[in-house]
C-alpha cells in the first residue's frame, strides 16, 4: 500500500515498514520519526546509519547486537526510541522489521 511521507508516496507494508529501501532518504526518515513523535538528533542518525549498514550486509539485528555494537548502550537506545527501540529505529531506517521483534 502507499503512504504519504514527507510529501512523497512511499510503498509500505501493513505495519508501515518500507517495502523498497531505495525509496528511503533522510527526509523520509525524518517524516517517519515525526510520526513516531521522535525528534532526530545526531545520535539518532548514528544509530540509523549503523542499522542500515547491518541491513545492507544482511546481518541480523537484535537488541543484544545493538548492545555489543559500541554505537550505543541499551539505556540510551531505549531513551532515544522509547516505544520499542529496535522496532521504531528500523522503521525510521527504512529497513524490514527484525525477526526478533514481535
Amino acid at each position: 500500500m502507499k503512504k504519504l511521507i514527507a510529501n512523497r508516496e512511499i510503498d509500505v507494508n501493513e505495519e508501515g515498514y518500507l517495502i523498497d529501501f531505495s525509496q528511503w532518504n533522510r527526509e523520509i526518515g525524518e517524516g517517519i520519526a515525526s510520526n513516531c513523535d521522535i525528534e532526530m538528533t545526531d545520535k539518532h542518525w548514528e544509530v540509523i546509519e549503523y542499522l542500515q549498514d547491518k541491513h545492507l550486509k544482511e546481518e541480523a539485528l537484535s537488541i543484544r547486537g545493538i548492545k555489543k555494537s559500541g554505537v550505543i548502550n541499551i539505556k540510551e537506545f531505549y531513551a532515544l526510541f522509547p516505544k520499542g527501540p529496535l522496532k521504531t529505529s528500523t522503521l525510521i531506517a527504512g529497513i524490514p522489521k527484525p525477526k526478533s521483534c514481535i
